[in-house]
């Protein structure tokens, strides 16, 4: 699914349990990889939230495309307990393949920043699901004048930055957050998921069909959980992702629109099954 928000476009993929992979050209990356759709190898950077096969299956098909294009060895960020046995999954498909699939592996905690570009990285916060998991926040940097010298004289301010004086600030636009599978908790602990300018936020179920307290068990958030915080949220857009495929394309809609208070149905953008996953809870 291609979501056109301003200033960002997504192309998206997420369905409980089957895959996962939100590409951001503008950022040259992906969130995951999921079974690597035929668009993900074009991004040189995958940043995993956890080593679910959902989320992580396609890693070696992404790989090996980059490869067999003429591209450049990908760099994956994961969680750092992750790194070990990624490594040994890798080993085992060079063995079955007979490819070198070359990458660079770099292993995060929380409260890492991973220097994306002139400008724009991302950091690593903490996320709550069964396995080892973190989110990330893609931040943009932006340097601006010191309040205290503004409306000071163009040549001051140059003769100040020749001597090699600070003139200026960093600010941190928080683009995007992404949380990958988390308890709802989430939200609750980490200020850059609710000031996300976007947030991309999994709800697996959406009704009574699961209560909280199972949806919880297993690592995940239930919409009711969402409908309690919604004061918590300042994000300009909030993207639900990672429905379970009990729902079909139009209860997702439905249920999000009929059960969001006003204060966040406007804000909510419910990310849908597109074909093939579409047809599966038919």
């Amino acid at each position: 699914m291609r979501l056109d928000l301003p200033g960002l476009r997504l192309d998206a993929v997420s369905i409980a349990g089957l895959e996962t992979c939100i590409q951001v050209p503008s950022w040259k990356l992906a969130f995951d990889i999921g079974r690597c759709p035929p668009t993900a190898p074009r991004w040189p950077t995958v940043l995993f939230t956890h080593a679910h096969l959902d989320h992580m299956g396609g890693v070696a098909n992404h790989c090996a495309t980059r490869s067999m294009m003429g591209m450049a060895p990908p760099h994956y960020v994961m969680p750092a307990k992750n790194v070990e046995a990624f490594g040994d999954l890798l080993d085992a498909w060079r063995r079955l393949d007979g490819s070198p699939l070359d990458c660079t592996v770099q292993g995060v905690v929380p409260g890492d920043v991973i220097q994306l570009s002139q400008g724009r990285i991302a950091r690593v916060f903490q996320a709550y699901h069964r396995v080892p998991t973190v989110g990330y926040a893609l931040i943009e940097q932006r340097r601006k004048l010191k309040p205290e010298l503004h409306g000071r004289p163009g040549r001051e301010i140059a003769a100040m930055r020749k001597a090699g004086e600070p003139i200026d600030v960093v600010e941190e636009h928080v683009e995007l957050a992404f949380c990958g599978d988390t308890l709802i908790d989430v939200v609750d602990r980490e200020p850059m998921v609710r000031d996300a300018r976007v947030l991309i936020l999994e709800a697996t179920f959406l009704d009574d069909r699961v209560g909280v307290e199972a949806t919880r068990s297993k690592g995940h958030i239930h919409l009711d959980e969402i409908i309690e915080r919604a004061h918590l949220f300042n994000n300009v857009h909030l993207v639900l992702n990672h429905a379970s495929i009990r729902y079909s394309v139009d209860e997702i809609r439905d249920l999000c629109d009929a059960r969001l208070p006003a204060s966040l149905r406007d804000r909510v953008v419910p990310l849908v099954p597109g074909p093939p996953w579409d047809r599966l809870s038919k």
